[in-house]
């Protein structure tokens, strides 16, 4: 009985960080997406401005997806 009710805990607890893993993954597809449309409104209203934010569309995208490659690593190490 205890040890059905420890495995049982054990599969959701895996189950959580393998949903946890997906969210990650998507709220980083999120946010990049809505970096990349906010860019490009801005380019569409200064064009003589796109160099600068190119360059800081591209560092936060990269920010965003460090943040969600932490997330999903901690959620592979919680797995076992």
């Amino acid at each position: 009985m205890i040890t059905s009710l420890l495995l049982a805990a054990e599969g959701l607890a895996q189950l959580g960080c393998g949903i946890g893993a997906g969210i990650a993954t998507i709220g980083a597809g999120l946010g990049i997406g809505k970096i990349g449309g906010s860019a490009m409104d801005a380019i569409a209203r200064q064009p003589e401005a796109t160099g600068k934010i190119q360059t800081n569309m591209i560092l936060t995208s990269a920010f965003v997806e460090g943040c969600a490659l932490f997330a999903i690593a901690a959620c592979a190490f919680l797995i076992k």
